[in-house]
């Protein structure tokens, strides 16, 4: 029989595709997947850091994990992901929970079927007590090259990029996933053409902490013929096949007029745009570290409106930031009245370790932050009512 693998996935969805990616080279090494646990010669638990609420979920399911190990001795426990890419939590996790296995850093995927053979060396050599543990702070994009299971039915997700060099001042990413990094063109493309080889592959979903900044770092080599993501998007639009293409997630200081040009133009690119503007008041959004006013983003909106009347519409906001006032929580709610989003995604401000928001004077009240939250979920529930009336 097979050995089995059992992956746990925590976060959003380049996270997913990471998985994916785990999946293709335990598939290759002659694993088949499980959905039972108990079945599992190896289970993986890809962590999320983005929220500190995600991590304590995580942190209390990988407790859960100890009757599966004392079960089956020989049984490999993994932990990867963001989380086990920040300082000092690798270590913290060994002291914490002595029966995992191997540790590794969003940096290691492609170094994982090498974890594998050592702990089984480690094992053969009755050395059980040798964890292995495998974070880098050296960046790069090797892990684009893994094999891939791809579980997300008619959707393919494609990695074009890595890291962001925004520092919002609640964001984690930065620390975990390092400065933007982005994929060769040919490589992009190479990859959407073998996936669409595969005719159950109807969408092609690009992913990156802020897609549409792609290409920057590598023009900076470049005097002429620059890469941009509005450049992807046309070449890409040009492969030949019956599919759609979408992407995740922009930032607005990025979402230039070249790019919703090529989205209103081209058929085969979803009207579907998220993009982010988490307060409505100037004031936080300095302090959030956006590198845009309320203003510009209400312009960019209208462009949107304009040149793709039929777009749908979604953002995030994050409410409770240090130092939120009611008004400016009041812009926020008035911003929303203005655009009305086809959906919002709302969530409370929650210290995040390691991040400048963390030490900000002025944290809010759990209460008010609730409060909030249900407003915004309250009004966004009007919005779409109201049009469903229409």
């Amino acid at each position: 029989m097979k050995k089995k693998y059992y992956i746990t996935t925590y976060g959003c969805q380049l996270n997913v595709h990471e998985s994916e990616k785990l999946a293709g080279i335990l598939r290759e090494m002659d694993f088949e997947e499980t959905i039972k646990i108990e079945d599992a010669n190896i289970i993986i638990f890809n962590t999320c850091a983005i929220r500190d609420s995600a991590e304590q979920r995580a942190l209390g399911n990988i407790g859960a994990l100890k009757k599966f190990k004392k079960l089956n001795k020989d049984r490999i426990i993994a932990v990867c992901g963001c989380m086990t890419q920040q300082k000092g939590i690798a270590e913290n996790l060994y002291e914490k929970f002595p029966f995992i296995d191997i540790i590794f850093g969003t940096n290691n995927i492609h170094h994982f079927k090498e974890f594998l053979e050592r702990r089984h060396k480690l094992s053969k050599e009755k050395q059980s007590l040798q964890r292995i543990i495998e974070y880098s702070e050296d960046f790069n994009l090797q892990g684009e090259n893994c094999p891939i299971y791809r579980t997300s039915g008619e959707n393919a997700w494609v990695n074009i990029m890595q890291g962001c060099n925004n520092f919002c001042t609640y964001c984690i990413v930065p620390y975990v996933r390092g400065r933007e990094r982005s994929r060769p063109k040919d490589e992009i493309i190479n990859e959407i053409k073998q996936i669409l080889k595969d005719k159950r592959f109807k969408k092609i979903t690009l992913l990156g902490q802020n897609v549409n900044s792609y290409g920057k770092d590598l023009n900076e080599l470049k005097a002429q013929n620059k890469t941009t993501f509005a450049s992807l998007l046309n070449e890409i639009c040009m492969l030949e096949g019956d599919f759609k293409l979408t992407f995740l997630t922009s930032h607005p200081k990025d979402l230039t007029s070249d790019i919703i040009d090529i989205i209103a133009k081209n058929d085969k690119i979803l009207k579907e745009i998220h993009l982010p503007i988490q307060s409505g008041s100037n004031k936080i959004l300095k302090k959030m570290n956006r590198h845009y006013t309320a203003e510009q983003y209400i312009s960019i909106i209208n462009e949107i409106k304009t040149k793709i009347p039929n777009a749908r519409l979604t953002t995030d906001i994050i409410v409770g930031f240090p130092g939120e006032t009611e008004e400016d929580f009041n812009q926020t709610c008035e911003l929303l009245k203005e655009i009305r989003f086809d959906g919002v995604f709302a969530f409370m401000y929650s210290k995040r370790k390691g991040t400048p928001a963390a030490e900000m004077a002025e944290q809010i009240d759990l209460i008010i932050k609730r409060k909030r939250v249900n407003q915004i979920l309250k009004l966004t529930k009007d919005f779409k009512q109201n049009k469903n009336k229409i």
